[in-house]
C-alpha cells in the first residue's frame, strides 16, 4: 500500500469546486488489520521525527484542521497524534471568540497559540473561521467592533485572505511549516453520524440544535470553503482536501502528509563541536568516579 498525500493538495491558483473532490475513495487497506499496521508504522515514524524536531530546535510545525461538524477532526487528531510526546505538542480548539478576543484583530487569539521552535502545534479550527462561519453568518462581523469605514462588504473577505496569506508567509520565513487539512465530508455521511450520536447515549452530548441549523446552510458553507481554499492554498502552506467519509483513510492520509513534511525538513541532531566534546568527556569522567 502506497499513500501519496500530494494527490489531495489544492494547487496554488486552482479554483476549487468541491463537487469534483471526492468525499470517499477506494479503501487504502483491505482489512482492519492492514489499516492498524499502516497507521502504527506512520506513528512510529512520526515519533522519531518529533524527537528530531524537538532536539534540533529550529523548525516548528503547525497543523490546521477545518471541516463541517462530524467530519472527524477530533478523532483524526486523537489517532494520528497518539504516538507523539505531549511535551512537544500543543492542541488548541478555537470556538466562539471571547469578549477579550473581540477586542483585538481576528488573528490575535490564534497568533498567541502558535507553536514554539521544536514543537508541533495543532489548531482544531483556526483563524480560517473568520472567512468561513463569519462569511456564512455576516452578523458575527458586526459584533467584532471594527471601526466604521474599515469594513466593506465587497472586499472584506479578500482583505482577510490577504492578512492570512501574509501571516503564513511570515511564519514560513521564520521556520514554521504549515499543513492545512479540510476534511471533506458528504452531507449524507454527516446525517448518518448525527443519527449515530443520537442513538449512542454517551455521544448525545456531541449534538445540538445548532448542528441541524448548520445543515440548512450547507450550500453556503461549501461556497465559503471553495472560495477560501482557492484563495489561501500556497506552495509553502498548502490545503489538503482529505476524503472524510471513511475515517480510516482520512487518518492514513493525514499521518502520511505529516511524516512527509517533517522528512522534507532534512533535520539532524545537533553536532558536537570540540568544546562540547570536551565537556561531554568531563561529564563522563565525573560519572566514572
Amino acid at each position: 500500500m502506497k499513500i501519496d498525500p500530494r494527490e489531495f493538495i489544492v494547487k496554488e491558483g486552482h479554483a476549487v469546486d468541491l463537487k469534483k473532490w471526492p468525499t470517499k475513495i477506494k479503501p487504502l487497506c483491505k482489512s482492519k488489520q492492514e489499516y492498524e499496521a499502516a497507521l502504527q508504522n506512520s506513528l512510529q515514524e512520526l515519533e522519531k521525527l518529533q524527537d528530531l524536531l524537538y532536539a534540533s530546535n529550529s523548525y516548528s510545525l503547525l497543523l490546521i484542521f477545518q471541516a463541517m461538524d462530524a467530519a472527524g477532526k477530533d478523532s483524526a487528531i486523537k489517532h494520528v497524534m497518539s504516538g507523539v510526546n505531549p511535551q512537544g505538542c500543543q492542541v488548541y480548539s478555537f470556538k466562539h471568540p471571547s469578549t477579550e478576543d473581540l477586542e483585538h484583530d481576528f488573528l490575535w487569539r490564534t497568533t498567541r497559540a502558535l507553536p514554539e521552535r521544536g514543537r508541533i502545534g495543532i489548531f482544531n479550527r483556526s483563524y480560517y473561521e473568520e472567512v468561513l462561519i463569519v462569511r456564512v453568518h455576516p452578523e458575527i462581523l458586526e459584533a467584532e467592533n471594527i471601526p466604521n469605514g474599515l469594513v466593506h462588504k465587497k472586499d472584506v473577505w479578500e482583505g482577510r485572505y490577504g492578512s492570512i496569506l501574509n501571516l503564513e508567509e511570515h511564519l514560513h520565513r521564520s521556520g514554521t511549516r504549515i499543513l492545512k487539512f479540510f476534511l471533506h465530508l458528504s452531507k449524507e455521511e454527516q446525517r448518518k453520524r448525527f443519527l449515530k450520536r443520537l442513538d449512542t447515549p454517551e455521544k448525545n452530548w456531541k449534538i445540538s440544535r445548532d448542528d441541524l441549523e448548520g445543515r440548512k446552510c450547507w450550500k453556503d458553507y461549501m461556497k465559503a470553503y471553495e472560495a477560501c481554499l482557492s484563495a489561501t492554498t500556497t506552495k509553502h502552506a498548502p490545503w489538503h482536501v482529505v476524503p472524510a467519509d471513511q475515517k480510516d483513510d482520512t487518518r492514513l492520509i493525514i499521518s502520511r502528509a505529516i511524516v512527509d513534511a517533517l522528512k522534507d525538513l532534512k533535520m539532524s541532531y545537533p553536532k558536537q563541536d570540540a568544546v562540547r566534546k570536551r565537556e561531554l568527556g568531563a561529564i563522563r569522567k565525573g560519572l566514572s568516579k
